[in-house]
């Protein structure tokens, strides 16, 4: 009699896990899977490369004569002209051997003109005279010489800009080709900043069309450079272990806000006229390769490969091939799903989708 009991219940046991088990089984077969569209919007997104700024106009000024200095006429920091004079070294030297050379020349002048006036009366010789010139000659250019020598004492700035750390005091010895200080012009600032193939190749599909690249500058702090930039050039050749090429762009310096040595962030801005937006979360990689569900008109899920653009914006992808807008793509519960089941839908417009996302467009 317990046997019959204990059979009785083993059973009534299995007939309910089996029910309950149906009952989930057929739960799960009608959840709907929440689908919809790629969005179809002209988007803008902004691209963050480290750059590097430079004065376009960056050089270092050197002592072109042996002396000691004696008089500095600027300071670090300072605006200075050009033509302004900002260093001198002592020239008494230099002084003194031009007077030598201007006597010299003088007693030059005086033999020429003495060999000249015997050469009228045939007393000397036409070689004579033509030596007395060569030396006059000579003279006149050791005077040269000396004052060219006696110009180099005064240092003076070759452009406008700012003068920056002072490399040498009053009363230093100096060599000839020391270094003074080195000045900067920033009425314009090249900016250089790396950029993988991709957007080199955006850069001369773009300059093949005439139109010019214009970039914006994040400075330290995070501010962006009120003056837009302009890529003007780039170099010959990628780096081989980076993969890189450098780019350069210019940017006017109204202000004078950016200096030599800066360091920021370059915004190359990208637009996509009509670009096919989809949710990263519904898509799925397989050796490398990105793919989504597809859900054709009966429901049924169809794996397609996509392929998306290099620019990354949160939460979003840009797809280049594989879709089209009319396509309804599985958002949610891809690792539910086989490729060719047949599965309950639930239908989401794409801006009601993407209102959740963050997402800079225009």
């Amino acid at each position: 009699m317990a046997k019959r009991i204990f059979m009785l219940l083993s059973l009534g046991g299995i007939l309910l896990l089996s029910s309950c088990g149906h009952k989930e089984e057929t739960k799960e077969e009608e959840a709907k899977f929440l689908v919809s569209n790629p969005l179809e919007k002209d988007t803008v997104v902004d691209r963050k490369y480290v750059a590097q700024i430079h004065s376009i106009r960056h050089i270092e000024l050197r002592a072109l004569e042996r002396g000691y200095l004696q008089n500095i006429f600027v300071d670090e920091g300072q605006f200075v002209s050009k033509g302004q004079k900002m260093f001198r070294i002592m020239p008494n030297v230099y002084e003194a051997e031009l007077s030598k050379s201007k006597a010299e020349a003088q007693s030059a002048l005086i033999e020429y003109q003495n060999t000249k006036a015997l050469a009228e009366k045939n007393v000397v010789s036409k070689n004579e005279l033509a030596l007395a010139k060569a030396r006059l000659a000579k003279a006149n250019a050791e005077v040269s010489l000396a004052q060219t020598h006696l110009g180099f004492t005064d240092i003076r700035a070759p452009f406008s800009g700012i003068m920056n750390h002072l490399e040498a005091r009053e009363g230093s010895l100096l060599d000839e080709g020391d270094l003074l200080t080195t000045l900067s012009d920033n009425s314009k600032m090249w900016v250089y900043f790396n950029v993988p193939e991709a957007e080199y190749l955006n850069y001369v599909t773009k300059k093949a069309k005439g139109e010019m690249i214009k970039v914006n500058l994040e400075m330290a702090n995070g501010s962006i450079f009120s003056q837009e930039g302009v890529v003007e050039t780039i170099e010959g050749e990628f780096n081989n272990e980076t993969g890189n090429i450098a780019f350069r762009a210019t940017f006017n310096n109204p202000d004078k806000i950016l200096r030599h040595g800066e360091t920021g962030n370059v915004i190359v801005r990208n637009n996509y006229k009509k670009a096919l937006l989809i949710p990263q979360k519904a898509t799925f990689e397989v050796l490398d390769k990105k793919f989504v569900f597809v859900i054709d008109k009966d429901n049924t899920v169809k794996q397609r490969e996509i392929t998306v653009a290099e620019e990354e914006i949160p939460y979003l992808f840009i797809v280049k091939n594989g879709l089209s807008v009319g396509d309804k793509i599985l958002l949610d519960g891809l690792r539910k799903v086989k490729n060719g089941q047949k599965i309950h839908i639930d239908y989401q417009a794409p801006n009601k989708v993407f209102s959740n996302l963050n997402l800079y467009a225009e």
